[in-house]
Parts: C-alpha cells; structure tokens; sequence
C-alpha cells in the first residue's frame, strides 16, 4: 500500500517538485482560513493551544509505532522526536499545564520558534519529501504538524496572548538548549544525528555550514537554533509595531 508503504518504495516526490508546491500552498491557505475563523470567533488561544498539542502528541505516538515498524527501533532517527520541530510539542504541554515561569517557557518558543521551524519545514521539507511520495503518511502527517505549528505561533502573535520581550530568551534558550543536550548525549550513544546537530545532513545547505564549522559544527547549530528563531520573530514584531506607531502618527 503506497500510503504506507517504506522509505525508498516508490518514487519520491521531491522538493520544489509540483507536487511539493501545492501541498505547501494549501497548507499555507488552510492556515490563513484557520486563523481568519479563530480571530473573527475571537477563539480561546489557550484551549486552541491544549487541543492542537494533545492531536499532534497523539499523532505523534502514531508515527512513533509506524516509524519502528517499518524502519526498526534502532533507527533513532527515523522516530525519536528530538528535532527542532518536536520542541513544538514539549513547549506546548509546559504551556498548556504549566503555571508562572514553566508556562512562560512554553509560551515563548510557541510565539518564536514554530513559526520559524513551520515556514522552513514547509519551503524546504527535507525530511518527507526526497524520500517519500506525496500521498504518504509521513508527507501529510509532516505538513499537517507544521501547519498547526504555524497557526499557533501566528495565532498567539496576533491575539496577543502574551507580550514577548528581549529577556525572554533565557527561556527560549533554556528549552532549545536542554534539548540539544539531550540529543547530543543519544546521538553519541547511538551515532544519530538528532536536532541535527552532531553532523551535516545530506539534503539540506547545512552541508557547507559543516565543512566550514568543522568540529565546532555542534556548537555552532546548537547556537544558531538557542538564538536565532527567537531574535529573528523579536525584531520582526518590533519592526510591525513601529509600522503601526507610524500610521497612526
């Protein structure tokens, strides 16, 4: 069944292939029609939040036993959700049933980091697309899971659930950072390569950040992804803060 069929089966469907377009535009597109009914019907962004991260845990369990069907439970890479991405459900349970600072971490990367890891996913889906087709599990299952990334990070941005300030990058590099921690202790012990942050992965420009990094390649991209999400939607919001201080003046 080529729904669920293992990794090389069919012809995969490639990255910036048609097939690839359209999946990303109507993810996009259903983004756009989700958020446009959440702000008009003035949706609860917490309880949007806790349902959005108890489907995808769920989903995520789903793909967990998949995975290890079809690739074996060695194959840490494949399943261990220890990825940029997967932040998206460890920050979502500390927001959705954490109280004061716990919450608070929670909140940030879902303001930050999912809207960074979303777009990236979504142009660039190095992870489904060069190895399966498009109609597969792991293909919609990925769009799907960046696609509620997205809405929740823009949703919280634009309701204004929380205010996101320049200190709060403690808490974003707190939670990124322990989960670098934590991949690189398992990508030693198993020689994988989670949160991508041991070695270079083939599909992706990180292969030239590895050849010009060397063995400072894991410091680096553990820098990079403590950092970078979090200043570049900081300054984005300021920026459309001072647009609209402009109008108005």
């Amino acid at each position: 069944m080529k729904f669920l069929a293992k990794i090389g089966t069919y012809e995969a469907c490639g990255i910036f292939s048609l097939g690839h377009l359209l999946i990303a535009f109507f993810t996009f597109l259903a983004v756009i029609m989700a958020l446009f009914i959440s702000i008009k019907k003035k949706v609860n962004v917490k309880k949007a939040i806790r349902i959005a991260t108890i489907t995808m845990l769920i989903w995520e369990v789903i793909m967990i036993i998949f995975k290890i069907n079809r690739n074996g439970y060695l194959s840490v890479n494949s399943y261990l959700p220890f990825y940029f991405c997967s932040i998206f459900l460890y920050a979502g349970i500390l927001s959705s049933f954490g109280k004061g600072k716990v919450k608070r971490i929670g909140d940030v990367f879902l303001s930050t980091g999912t809207i960074i890891g979303s777009v990236i996913y979504i142009i660039y889906p190095s992870t489904s697309l060069p190895d399966y087709p498009l109609w597969h599990l792991v293909t919609l299952h990925g769009f799907m899971y960046h696609g509620v990334m997205l809405y929740i990070g823009i949703l919280i941005n634009l309701t204004g659930y929380i205010k996101l300030e320049l200190k709060d990058i403690i808490y974003y590099a707190f939670l990124v950072g322990l989960i670098c921690l934590i991949s690189l202790i398992i990508n030693y012990i198993f020689g994988s390569n989670l949160m991508f942050i041991s070695e270079k992965f083939s599909v992706t420009p990180m292969q030239e950040i590895y050849d010009l990094t060397g063995r400072f390649y894991p410091l680096f991209i553990g820098l990079v992804q403590m950092f970078g999400p979090f200043y570049t939607i900081y300054g984005i919001i300021k920026l459309l803060d001072g647009g609209k201080k402009c109008v108005r003046q």
